[in-house]
């Protein structure tokens, strides 16, 4: 089984881009992030022409979350996150897996830039009570996969300069260290679990030719639940999608189940 996660910059906007991707890589699942449309506008009729059901959390113009799926999924959540904004962030899921139930979670951390502002202060807050809740989820399932655009740098190694990133907010001590206390809940940072030192960025800004520059940084992740990493075979950074035009400035990552 395939599971993919693309924050896609507005599905409707990509919708061809998309599209392209599904019928040329077939995941089973893609989460999908920054769709920027309300639900009511999401393109359910494109996927679903391509035998995919689409479970949404939009919002009209910004943020937006949905998982798109070949087989139906169960217990859809969008309330994980008491959000003061009211932003659509977070979307969960479940689905049957070796008779396992896992737990899907696809999120939309908040950029949180520029530091010391509002924003930054909710992002802190917002991925404190994601913390909060996924110490909660896992004492009743021990099989989630989390995904999605976290916009956090982990460490140097992810990011092209990282010393020009020290004050930004997805690099921010403080932020990584969030990160770092999602992991000892009990998860893995998959992309690391396979590559310990190799580059693995996600993301390249449409300016100064930064894809043209491989000047990226990883702040798309999956982790996965301790109980579950033995059975992830692997993970692939899919390039293919920002090469073309009209890209995203992100790019999809996906992880294979045996």
């Amino acid at each position: 089984m395939i599971i993919s996660s693309w924050n896609v910059n507005s599905v409707r906007a990509r919708i061809e881009n998309i599209k392209s991707y599904l019928l040329k890589y077939k995941p089973d699942i893609l989460m999908v992030q920054e769709i920027k449309t309300e639900d009511v506008n999401f393109p359910y009729d494109d996927f679903s022409a391509m035998d995919y059901k689409s479970y949404v959390f939009g919002q009209k113009s910004y943020n937006g979350v949905a998982i798109i799926s070949k087989g139906n999924l169960k217990n859809i959540r969008t309330d994980l996150i008491k959000d003061k904004l009211k932003q659509s962030r977070i979307i969960s899921a479940e689905i049957e897996y070796k008779k396992k139930i896992l737990q899907l979670i696809n999120i939309y951390t908040p950029n949180g830039n520029p530091v010391d502002t509002e924003k930054y202060d909710y992002k802190k807050n917002w991925m404190d009570q994601l913390i909060k809740q996924l110490k909660t989820l896992s004492k009743r399932n021990s099989n989630i996969i989390l995904a999605g655009d976290f916009n956090v740098i982990p460490a140097a190694e992810d990011v092209y300069n990282p010393k020009s990133f020290e004050d930004d907010a997805l690099y921010r001590l403080e932020i990584r260290k969030k990160f770092r206390e999602m992991l000892n809940i009990g998860f893995n940072d998959v992309y690391r679990h396979f590559n310990e030192t190799k580059e693995g960025y996600t993301f390249w800004d449409y300016m100064r030719g930064a894809w043209q520059k491989n000047n990226g940084m990883r702040i798309d992740h999956f982790l996965v639940s301790n109980s579950l990493i033995d059975q992830v075979k692997g993970i692939n950074i899919n390039k293919d999608p920002r090469g073309r035009e009209k890209p995203s400035d992100h790019t999809p990552i996906e992880i294979t189940l045996a």
